[in-house]
């Protein structure tokens, strides 16, 4: 595994997890267990000091052999001062030898109930060892009597969990780092086996499959770079063959518009004939004029320089002005226009004739002899509504999701395009913020140019209208 790899950066992290989860841990439970431990030893003596000053004579004769008892008693040291003569605190009485010492003579827990007149408790440390204490005042404050019990036990407990805490903390680290190593390197594998496929896309291998079985987000990844190597498979057969396609559409007219070049400078004809070249030849210069513009088009919409103006429009005049263009050249397709019920939509001039011209022409080209073509107009709760209806064959069904691609072109048709009408139309419907539908089942194909609904009807004045070449 690389050093700097996401496998070891994912190991680190879990172990750094888990170690900030144990230092958390430690901070917080051993500091409150040794509180706990001692606020417990404290409230022990402070439920035992009341009780032994409470039996505490009034003879001070015999406070040394009270002390005595009172210290196996209440399991802690017992001390008594004394402030009625000498210093204000004086050790007077003890049970055994070692409460004559001098090692409490300065008591601060006693000096502080002393003082304050009331119960006092804390810890002190003393000879090395730490004690809790409670001393709580007497005689009405002219003596203290003091209760003092080692924290050795309680403090041994907490060394003990400090210890088991620790040792548990390194057993976990470690098995965080082994869990963590290995799944990460799992983890890693999957990444790279990602990157070898982005690289088979990026060198545009197709072939393999890009699989992953979990259902996580990397599995998720995994579909969604299938999907991509589908759709990238997909637009490169489509672009080799708008290629093949291209060069076809650009040699036949070529080859045909040099030959009659060279028939009509070379040979000598009579003028019907010459007439017959002429049109031929300026067919063949439509076919290139159209498929430059639909190249020029889809670059300019690829590089987002494609601008539309949105404003409201008669989409019936509009839809008026497209039969018109078709009306001469549709001898053997009937075009009729129903624009009965008005329209009125907002979208850009331009680009709604174009994709009119578009929709037309493909019902034309693409259906036989004596179709009928309706182009119609109407408002619906959704928008407004340009139709190009035909009663021609049928799209089928696994065609129809497909019609919109560049370059796609259905085998078997009735006639051959560049495959760039209908994808430069529903591009250009998506700028506007409308869409291009299509529905077609056996006796009608009906495409639909949905746009949004103008609120105010267009001005009918005077309009100009640019070409757009076709």
């Amino acid at each position: 595994m690389r050093l700097r790899g996401v496998g070891v950066r994912l190991s680190l992290a879990l172990l750094f997890v888990v170690a900030l989860a144990l230092g958390i841990v430690y901070l917080v439970v051993v500091p409150q267990l040794q509180r706990s431990l001692i606020d417990a030893k404290l409230n022990q003596l402070e439920r035992a000091a009341p009780v032994v000053a409470r039996d505490l004579p009034s003879n001070r004769f015999v406070w040394n052999d009270f002390a005595a008892d009172a210290s196996q008693s209440a399991n802690a040291r017992v001390v008594i001062f004394t402030n009625e003569i000498g210093p204000p605190l004086t050790l007077t009485v003890a049970g055994d030898s070692s409460l004559h010492s001098s090692d409490v003579a300065n008591d601060p827990i006693a000096e502080q109930a002393a003082a304050s007149v009331s119960l006092g408790r804390g810890t002190v440390t003393r000879g090395g060892e730490q004690l809790a204490e409670v001393a709580l005042p007497v005689n009405r404050g002219k003596g203290v009597v003091l209760l003092a019990s080692s924290l050795h036990d309680s403090l041994g407990n907490v060394d003990l969990v400090r210890r088991r805490l620790l040792l548990a903390g390194a057993i976990a680290l470690a098995a965080a780092l082994l869990i963590g190593y290995g799944g990460a390197t799992v983890f890693a594998n999957r990444i790279r086996r990602l990157e070898r496929a982005a690289e088979r896309i990026a060198g545009g291998r197709f072939d393999e499959p890009v699989v992953d079985r979990h259902r996580d987000e990397l599995g998720e990844l995994a579909d969604a770079f299938d999907r991509m190597r589908g759709r990238l498979a997909q637009l490169e057969h489509a672009r080799r063959e708008f290629i093949a396609n291209a060069s076809h559409e650009l040699r036949t007219p070529l080859f045909s518009l040099g030959s009659s070049v060279e028939l009509l400078i070379d040979e000598e004809m009579d003028d019907e004939t010459r007439r017959e070249f002429l049109t031929t030849m300026r067919n063949q210069v439509h076919r290139l004029t159209k498929l430059a513009t639909e190249l020029l088009d889809l670059s300019r919409l690829d590089a987002g320089r494609l601008h539309v103006v949105l404003e409201p429009l008669d989409l019936g005049a509009l839809a008026d002005a497209v039969v018109a263009e078709f009306w001469a050249s549709a001898e053997d397709h009937p075009v009729v226009l129903d624009t009965a019920r008005p329209a009125f939509g907002v979208g850009d001039e331009q680009r709604v004739v174009q994709i009119g011209r578009i929709l037309v022409e493909n019902a034309l080209v693409h259906t036989p002899p004596g179709t009928k073509v309706v182009v119609r107009t109407e408002t619906r709760a959704s928008g407004a509504v340009l139709t190009v209806e035909d009663d021609g064959p049928v799209i089928p069904a696994e065609h129809v999701a497909n019609v919109f691609q560049r370059f796609y072109r259905i085998e078997g048709g009735l006639a051959s395009g560049s495959g760039l009408g209908l994808a430069i139309g529903r591009e250009l419907a998506e700028l506007m913020g409308g869409r291009l539908e299509l529905e077609s089942r056996p006796g009608r194909t009906v495409f639909s140019l949905w746009l949004a609904a103008a609120a105010v009807e267009p001005d009918p004045g005077p309009r100009r209208r640019e070409p757009v070449p076709t």
